[in-house]
């Protein structure tokens, strides 16, 4: 189909110019770098890439003391529970040495009691047998 409006070569050309026209002035209308409102938008720009940067680096600092609290921290803990356990080590060793001890004396009194015992049946034994031999004469 062919449009209702007929163009020609030269209408097309010249709508082509006044298009680049067009662009070409938007382009030149547009601010240079020296202009001060440009000047004060790529400063409002660099205050805020400079605001980002410090918050960055303020985040980072946070971050790493977090992180060396944290690892005092865990070494504190580390050493609370080191410590923690050789008490109890020490606690349970000295508790089995009292043990063994205690052992120790109950089995020296066991053996005293049962010496004694011993004397003192072959006491009541001699004793008998003393008084059989003196009933016979």
């Amino acid at each position: 189909m062919q449009s209702l409006k007929h163009n020609n070569f030269n209408d097309r050309r010249s709508n082509a110019a006044t298009a680049r026209q067009a662009m070409f002035d938007k382009f030149r209308t547009q601010p240079k770098p020296d202009d001060p409102a440009v000047q004060e938008r790529l400063a409002a720009q660099k205050a805020l890439a400079d605001a980002r940067d410090a918050r960055r680096a303020e985040r980072k600092a946070a971050l790493a003391a977090e992180a060396e609290r944290v690892a005092r921290e865990t070494a504190r803990v580390l050493a609370e529970t080191t410590a923690l356990k050789a008490k109890e080590a020490a606690d349970a060793a000295a508790l089995a040495q009292e043990q063994a001890e205690r052992f120790v004396h109950l089995e020296a009194e066991k053996k005293a009691r049962a010496l004694a015992t011993a004397a003192e049946q072959k006491a009541i034994r001699d004793a008998r047998y003393a008084a059989r031999k003196a009933r016979k004469r």
